[in-house]
């Protein structure tokens, strides 16, 4: 759960980046999205494989993503961006400097000055490129990047939060994350009114109505969507609730599951 933040590359889309993991085969593997999973092969290249580990996309790509609303962004031997289908077709020609993945039918993209736009399904520019950074739409918002802060457009280009930000993430069920200048992690909601204050060192979305915060002790533990602490602050490490359970680790690095109490179930 401890992350290394990047300004520059905002992560809001950590469900968008899958884990990577090192296979006999292959060089690296990333897990399955859309039932497909990109690898790399002894030579760098990379491909595709189902899940009964047959080869539906040769490594012939120098970079890939995972699959997204049907379409993966891949880079030719020239590290130019663009689109193939499952079937490994090429969608939308590569020609762009850089890429992101689809949702909401629109994917960011970077021309050839830097600046980054957004595209639909056919390839077509839909907003000019013309920002510092830009992440995929998430409930009609996404994520730019502008002098060096972030804030969010609507599907028109409008600004519709300022940017204030120093990291700017997805907003998943009305609310997203935000960091400040300060360094300090809290909630915003689509207006761009902060809900939970900034105060606290980590933060993750909410899953079934709860959030994995970092104190200032280092501590992990739970708030709920009114920013009140519910499960104390005392675990090293604390992951998303997941069918009423979370995993989360002591100070002598053993695992355990609670559940919305806190409590130790396994």
């Amino acid at each position: 759960m401890k992350r290394i933040i990047n300004v520059l590359l905002v992560a809001f889309v950590l469900s968008l980046v899958p884990k990577t993991h090192v296979c006999a085969q292959w060089k690296m593997r990333r897990s399955y999205s859309e039932g497909l999973a990109m690898v790399k092969d002894a030579n760098g290249m990379c491909g595709f494989i189902d899940k009964t580990g047959k080869v539906i996309i040769t490594c012939q790509w120098k970079d890939a993503q995972s699959f997204s609303e049907g379409l993966a962004a891949v880079a030719d031997i020239n590290f130019m961006y663009g689109y193939i289908d499952k079937t490994g077709k090429v969608i939308i020609p590569c020609q762009w400097k850089d890429a992101k993945s689809f949702m909401e039918d629109w994917a960011p993209v970077r021309d050839a000055k830097y600046k980054w736009g957004y595209i639909d399904k056919t390839g077509k520019v839909v907003l000019p490129c013309q920002w510092e950074g830009a992440w995929p739409f998430s409930e009609g918002l996404a994520g730019i990047q502008d002098d060096g802060k972030c804030g969010y457009i609507n599907k028109t280009g409008k600004v519709v939060i300022p940017c204030q930000w120093k990291v700017a993430l997805l907003f998943h069920d009305g609310v997203a994350l935000v960091q400040d200048a300060n360094n300090k992690w809290g909630f915003i909601d689509k207006k761009g009114k902060v809900v939970i204050p900034c105060q606290w060192e980590d933060a993750f979305e909410f899953f079934e109505g709860l959030a994995s915060v970092q104190d200032a002790n280092g501590k992990y533990g739970y708030i709920d969507k009114t920013g009140k602490v519910v499960i104390p602050c005392q675990w090293e490490d604390a992951d998303n609730f997941s069918e009423g359970v979370a995993e989360v680790e002591d100070a002598d690095g053993n695992k355990h599951k609670i559940d919305k109490t806190g409590k130790v179930v396994k």
